[in-house]
């Protein structure tokens, strides 16, 4: 559940706490510009499916920006919407489809919605359903990591968009999201893809110079920083992420899609590929460490093999010991051949 500006998002939220009856302190939390990085931890725990605290969310502006949460239900609306843009951007955040999730819920206190119907868009309103037997008990869903066949609907939400290359790719039209020109006007998700597809040339030439470019976390950084300078940051690629499906992949297999319509990997499948090689190269204790790398890799993305990340995950692994990491893994610059090391075999 969201809504819109800090004085209602305040408000709303002090309403909610006075209604819930959970008594965890982190049912509901705000989550604005103001909060920093707390609020930013409070976001990355409501995404999270696996979780189901905090339950509800207030925000000001979060509706209107690439937020994925897959089981968002509820969507409350308590400060006027001026731009049909923003309106859809807010109402896409609930369209995503989850496990056990068919529909979501508007709550409209301020009749945005009256302000832009839009028929060539939205369709016609669907006629009431004639009432049917009582259906049969559905069965249990498989497990999230399981999933379900391909449906008609799935399949329409995709489109294909051939490049200057001649070569198709596909993405999900139903996705909400916008992006914006350097003069603040809007552009779709196609014209998004043509313009990255045409600048990725200056950065790299072929896809062995990619592959080579972001095995080496120093290389990879200066390439993600004279993206984001051209106006491909990290906020546009994760959106073109989830556009072209491929939310559990690296970001590399965003420009390799893009740049050369290269199938994607999931991080998993990389990962498990890439033990082929650090068997091959590394001492069982080097190998206990690069598991455990590896497993936030999969969890988190490519921003966990940077090597500012090292020694986090070194206090992580070694319960803030760095003396035992020494004594496992040798010396500080020898433990950072081996994090920047390993990463060639993940491309």
């Amino acid at each position: 559940m969201f809504c819109a500006t800090q004085d209602h998002a305040l408000a709303v939220r002090d309403l909610i706490n006075q209604m819930k009856t959970s008594k965890d302190p982190d049912y509901c939390h705000r989550v604005t510009a103001n909060d920093g990085a707390l609020g930013e931890q409070h976001l990355r725990d409501f995404q999270d499916n696996e979780k189901s605290i905090p339950t509800i969310l207030t925000t000001s502006q979060k509706l209107s920006t690439g937020v994925d949460a897959r089981n968002i239900r509820n969507i409350v609306l308590m400060r006027p919407i001026n731009s049909i843009i923003e309106f859809k951007q807010i109402i896409g955040r609930g369209t995503r489809l989850y496990n056990g999730k068919d529909y979501f819920t508007i709550y409209d206190f301020v009749k945005a919605h009256h302000h832009f119907s839009d028929p060539e868009w939205d369709g016609e309103p669907l006629p009431p359903d004639e009432p049917k037997e009582k259906p049969e008990p559905r069965p249990p869903r498989p497990p999230s990591d399981v999933r379900d066949p391909p449906t008609d609907y799935d399949r329409r939400t995709r489109i294909k968009v051939k490049l200057a290359d001649g070569k198709e790719r596909n993405i999900q039209h139903m996705m909400a999201t916008t992006f914006w020109h350097p003069d603040g006007t809007p552009m779709s998700a196609v014209q998004f893809m043509e313009m990255l597809f045409g600048k990725l040339p200056e950065f790299f030439k072929n896809e062995a110079e990619l592959r080579a470019i972001w095995s080496v976390p120093d290389t990879r950084k200066k390439l993600l920083e004279g993206l984001a300078e051209g106006g491909f940051g990290a906020e546009q690629l994760s959106a073109m992420q989830k556009i072209i499906d491929a939310e559990k992949s690296d970001l590399f297999d965003v420009l390799a899609h893009v740049a050369y319509a290269i199938p994607t990997l999931t991080r998993e499948e990389r990962a498990e590929k890439a033990k082929v090689g650090i068997t091959s190269h590394f001492n069982n204790k080097q190998q206990g460490f690069l598991d455990f790398v590896l497993s936030h890799y999969i969890t988190v993305g490519v921003e966990e093999l940077d090597q500012a990340k090292l020694s986090p995950l070194l206090k992580l692994k070694y319960h803030d010991s760095m003396a035992d990491a020494v004594a496992d893994l040798g010396k500080p610059e020898e433990i950072g051949k081996v994090f920047a090391g390993f990463q060639r075999y993940l491309y």
